[in-house]
């Protein structure tokens, strides 16, 4: 029997309806919606899809919250849902680390909240 065709794997972090707080701090400003796109860029380029979740099949979309210091440095990161996968959601919650220092919030220590997808397509 002919194996089943091969399925690319897609990690992609979503930017969609990123909900950004400040720590002590008011809404959103048009600056800290700058910050927030630069960070999700940046965790983006850090995501991969961990081999044993491809090899399962495994994918979903997990949602982390990123606590971010005034230095930019990653105090802590909580997963607000899980993916489903304890593999993805593991890949989820390094990827804030794994990125190193961020660029320092405008007005002090904020977080933030990032969906984060895995599809094999």
């Amino acid at each position: 029997m002919p194996s089943p065709p091969a399925r690319a794997a897609s990690a992609l972090l979503g930017f969609v309806a990123i909900g950004m707080s400040g720590i002590g701090i008011g809404g959103a400003s048009a600056q800290g919606t700058d910050w927030s796109r630069q960070v999700t860029r940046i965790i983006a380029a850090k995501q991969s899809y961990p081999l044993s979740a491809q090899k399962r099949g495994e994918e979903g979309t997990a949602r982390i919250r990123v606590y971010v210091n005034a230095s930019g440095v990653v105090e802590k990161t909580e997963l607000l849902g899980g993916s489903g996968s304890a593999a993805l959601d593991r890949e989820a919650m390094a990827l804030p680390r794994r990125a190193g220092t961020l660029p320092p919030p405008p007005g002090g220590p904020r977080s933030l909240t990032l969906p984060i997808t895995w599809r094999l397509m």
